[in-house]
C-alpha cells in the first residue's frame, strides 16, 4: 500500500463526518473516490476547467461540480493547481492576449491603463490589483473562458487516451 494512503480518510470515516452528513448520499457513488480511468479524466478535466475560469475557491467548486459528473474529487481538487503561484501570471498573459486577439482591436488599451494608473495612484495595492485586473476586463474573461473550454476537454480526452488498463 503507497504511504500517502494513511493520510487519506476512509470513504466510511468521511462519509460520517457531521460536517458532510447532510450531503453523504451524494457521496456514495465508486468514481467520487477510487483512481478509475473514467473518474479521473473526469476529475481532471473538471479541475482545469475551474482552476483556468475561476481565480478564488476553485478547489471548492471543482469539488462541488465533481459530485454530480462523477468525477474524482480529489483529482478534481488537485487539477485546479494549474494555476498556482508559479504558472498564475503567464496563464493570466497568455488568456489576455488570446482575448485582446480574438477581439482584435475592439479594446482600448491606453484608456484602461490610464484608468488602471489613476486608482492606483489614489489606493493602495489591493486597489491596484483590482484596478490592473479590472483594466484587462473583456480580453481576460475571454482567454480564460475559451482557454477552459478546450483545455478541460482536452485533458480529459488525454487522461482516457494515455490511461491503460493493466493486463
Amino acid at each position: 500500500m503507497m504511504k500517502w494512503r494513511r493520510y487519506v480518510p476512509e470513504k466510511e470515516t468521511l462519509l460520517q463526518s457531521r460536517w458532510l452528513k447532510p450531503f453523504a448520499h451524494h457521496l456514495v457513488h465508486d468514481d467520487l473516490w477510487h483512481m478509475t480511468r473514467e473518474g479521473v479524466a473526469r476529475g481532471v478535466g473538471v479541475g482545469i476547467f475551474f482552476g483556468l475560469l475561476i481565480p478564488v475557491l476553485q478547489i471548492l467548486f471543482a469539488a462541488i461540480a465533481a459530485i454530480p459528473l462523477r468525477a474524482n474529487v480529489g483529482i478534481a481538487a488537485a487539477s485546479t493547481l494549474i494555476t498556482n503561484p508559479f504558472t498564475f501570471a503567464p496563464i493570466y498573459w497568455l488568456a489576455y492576449e488570446f482575448g485582446s486577439w480574438i477581439l482584435e482591436g475592439e479594446v482600448d488599451h491606453e484608456m484602461a491603463h490610464q484608468a488602471a494608473d489613476q486608482a492606483a495612484a489614489s489606493s493602495g495595492w489591493f486597489a491596484n490589483i483590482f484596478a490592473n485586473v479590472q483594466s484587462a476586463g473583456a480580453p481576460l474573461i475571454l482567454g480564460l473562458v475559451i482557454f477552459a473550454c478546450t483545455l478541460a476537454p482536452l485533458a480529459y480526452l488525454t487522461v482516457r487516451l494515455v490511461w491503460r488498463p493493466r493486463g
